[in-house]
């Protein structure tokens, strides 16, 4: 399964041109997938996975500058379709899309950021290879559901603390256990031990992602902003308002339907 994932994203990395920014999309979600992976089978892999996680957690990292451009495009779309009954927001998110598209279009034949894509390229070709000297034989179905709730025992932990802050950085980290929650059943199915996901957390993570396109557009309204400064401002209070009222219904009923207490002793954390 990881060897497959780590396929789909060396051959997404040879897309450039028009499809350079999909590609990056597709490798960064598949690099997240074979490292949710790697998480779910905790110590069991032994050093090898933890030298390789961290060989691609920068891999993954490096590419970022080109997925978010694309990500703000998205965001933008996606804000400009929900808000076309109000018209003066909508003519900020339209202009705002042209900056954002202006500067992804850049980035895309910019020489810096094409020799960043040909060296993740080239680092994923020998992790694969490197991924099949683990011992995966050592991997079963006890160390499966381990790893489930050892991820589990983290989103719950995570939800109190959010509660408990509200900070960006636990909305974060809550956001992120709840899509590698996700990929670990993706892993597991593959394994040929199908599992689904609870309706609420299915309905959570999709929120969570409608949070992350404001959040993506108010990091985007700092100094080094694309946007004109008076289109800053508005795109920063508009997303700064919407963020703050779909979070508060988020947690809302997110506590009352998750308990925080977490589901037993979680396994040691990995450092």
């Amino acid at each position: 399964y990881v060897q497959e994932e780590l396929d789909a994203a060396t051959d997404a990395l040879d897309a450039f041109g028009g499809a350079l920014h999909a590609g990056v999309h597709r490798a960064r979600k598949a690099m997240r997938r074979t490292r949710a992976t790697l998480a779910l089978a905790g110590p069991t892999l032994g050093p090898g996975a933890r030298l390789i996680d961290r060989a691609m957690r920068k891999t993954n990292r490096s590419l970022s500058m080109l997925r978010d451009a694309q990500a703000l495009v998205d965001t933008l779309d996606r804000l400009r379709e929900k808000q076309q009954d109000h018209h003066a927001v909508h003519r900020t998110l339209e202009q705002a899309r042209e900056r954002a598209n202006d500067r992804r279009n850049a980035l895309a034949q910019d020489r810096a950021c094409l020799d960043q894509v040909l060296e993740a390229r080239a680092v994923l070709t020998t992790l694969r290879a490197a991924m099949s000297g683990l011992p995966w034989h050592s991997l079963t179905k006890d160390v499966l559901d381990a790893g489930l709730a050892h991820t589990t025992c983290r989103i719950v932990k995570c939800t109190a603390r959010v509660a408990d802050t509200g900070s960006e950085k636990d909305w974060h980290a809550w956001r992120r256990r709840l899509r590698r929650l996700s990929q670990q059943y993706r892993a597991r199915t593959a394994a040929g031990m199908p599992g689904d996901l609870s309706a609420f957390d299915k309905s959570l993570a999709d929120k969570m992602g409608h949070l992350q396109d404001l959040q993506v557009l108010l990091d985007y309204c700092g100094d080094d902003s694309p946007f004109d400064e008076g289109d800053r401002e508005a795109l920063k209070g508009f997303a700064q308002d919407q963020l703050h009222k779909q979070r508060r219904r988020l947690l809302s009923v997110a506590t009352a339907t998750h308990s925080t207490t977490p589901p037993g002793p979680p396994r040691p954390v990995r450092t």
